[in-house]
């Protein structure tokens, strides 16, 4: 199984999370306070695999008879996943007890969709691929109608199981044609043979269907639908982790199988799709988000506008494309993260505090959430020196160096939209006075969560240089 001791070091971030799934179970089993405990033993095994992903990512090799790749670029979407999972599950410590899901499956659950997103990452096989995205979409969509008693969160489970059925079915049609045509799964295999191929119309085929069942879970234009109310059903801090670590997961196994095709000598044959969804995506969720009163539908809005920009990188089709859209992914998962945990925060029982009329004179109440939102709102927007900037900043550059530089003034104009409604909060909290009293439960955890995600989105803002290069060693 493992040709050296080396490759068992490399893989340990897995091992880690696999071990701490068993145990929780353990845990789960015998002990009267599991809910507690397993939520302190999720953020002790999520932060540990976040920081050995970081510490060995140097240290690349292929794994399991070529089935799985680690280091580099691949124990960077580690950290995001485990560091991004760690927020939640602090974020959930209080939450999850007024939302009443105070469950010890819910963080089991959690690591387990998280384990299916580090497969997904470093899959080096399109059956790796599908392993990993099963075992994080059956997850999610018990994450999502995890509070049976809601009919709201019933009906986002059942939103997300069908539709989420659906596009699995698009995959995995995708990967039969390709492995029919290919007579092979190891993407290493298909880049090679890709100039031979991309002859073959069945072929051709098969690739569409594999990006277009992704198109679902990535959130991009016309496999949108489900998005805004999913997120409004779920509980709050389970929509921030759809949005972040799914979407993360998502990209990821699309940079490993469609990234590594399109950046081979044949180029991007699938530029014109991408370009279409990439449009659309952006102009439709920055638009329609202006309307929205609920916060958890307008970010839910923005997120489709978020994957737009991201697919502006495959477009590009070039390495700097892909590096740029593992920076945004890191930006946006600690920004949204941010954005989510606020929202937990401010929740009330029975899901009130949930219109955007209601962070009205917030900066009175509580001048430092006023302050930490207003941070993730102006990432979020684009606007510098944070961490959403300089991820559009190096998509844009990527496009502009494919001569898609049309694409990149859309990407700009998409933002200028979007900057309305992301404001349109800042201006409620500091210029405008509450209609009606809120009452904010204290959470220290909750607090904390977002403070260190605050802090992440600041630093990715000051020294982007040093991550986007980091990232670049690597394609």
């Amino acid at each position: 199984m493992f040709n050296n001791i080396q490759e068992f070091y490399n893989m340990l971030p897995m091992i880690i999370i696999g071990a701490g799934i068993l145990v929780s179970i353990v845990i789960e089993m015998y002990s009267r306070k599991s809910e507690e405990l397993i939520a302190w033993f999720s953020v002790f095994i999520f932060i540990a695999a976040a920081i050995y992903s970081l510490l060995t990512v140097n240290s690349t090799s292929i794994i399991l008879q070529g089935m799985l790749a680690t280091g580099g670029n691949v124990n960077i979407l580690y950290f995001i996943f485990n560091f991004g999972a760690a927020i939640v599950t602090l974020l959930s410590l209080d939450y999850i007890k007024k939302y009443g899901t105070y469950y010890g499956e819910y963080y089991i659950l959690l690591q387990s969709s998280v384990l299916g997103m580090m497969f997904m990452a470093g899959a080096k096989d399109l059956f790796m691929i599908f392993l990993g995205l099963e075992l994080m979409s059956i997850c999610f969509y018990a994450l999502a109608g995890i509070n049976r008693k809601r009919l709201n969160a019933n009906e986002a489970s059942l939103k997300y199981f069908l539709l989420g059925a659906f596009a699995t079915g698009f995959v995995v049609y995708g990967i039969a044609l390709i492995f029919g045509t290919a007579q092979t799964t190891s993407i290493d295999l298909i880049v090679a043979k890709f100039q031979e191929l991309s002859g073959n119309l069945l072929f051709i085929a098969g690739i569409l269907l594999f990006v277009i069942g992704f198109s679902f879970k990535i959130a991009a234009f016309p496999f949108h639908m489900w998005v805004p109310d999913v997120y409004q059903g779920s509980a709050t801090t389970i929509a921030g982790l759809f949005s972040t670590g799914g979407k993360a997961a998502a990209f990821s196994a699309l940079i490993v199988t469609v990234g590594a095709i399109f950046s081979s000598t044949i180029g991007n044959l699938f530029e014109p799709y991408l370009i279409v969804i990439s449009v659309f995506s952006m102009l439709i969720g920055s638009i329609v988000a202006i309307a929205q009163e609920d916060i958890k539908r307008m970010l839910a809005y923005s997120s489709i506008s978020h994957a737009g920009y991201m697919i502006i990188g495959f477009a590009a089709g070039n390495s700097e494309g892909l590096a740029g859209i593992i920076f945004y992914l890191a930006a946006y998962t600690f920004m949204n993260l941010g954005a989510f945990g606020i929202i937990a925060l401010i929740e009330g029982k029975d899901e009130t505090n949930l219109s955007i009329k209601s962070y009205a004179g917030l900066s009175h109440r509580n001048p430092l959430l006023a302050a930490l939102l207003s941070v993730f709102m102006f990432s979020l927007a684009g606007i510098p020196p944070f961490a959403g900037f300089f991820g559009k900043y190096y998509i844009f550059i990527a496009a502009i160096k494919a001569e898609l530089t049309w694409l990149a003034i859309l990407g700009v104009v998409s933002s200028a939209i979007s900057v309305y409604f992301y404001l349109r909060i800042v201006v409620l909290m500091y210029f405008k006075d509450a209609e009606f009293e809120i009452s904010l439960e204290k959470s220290n955890t909750g607090l904390f969560a977002v403070i260190v995600s605050a802090l992440l989105v600041i630093a990715l803002g000051v020294a982007p240089g040093s991550v986007i290069n980091l990232i670049s060693s690597f394609f």
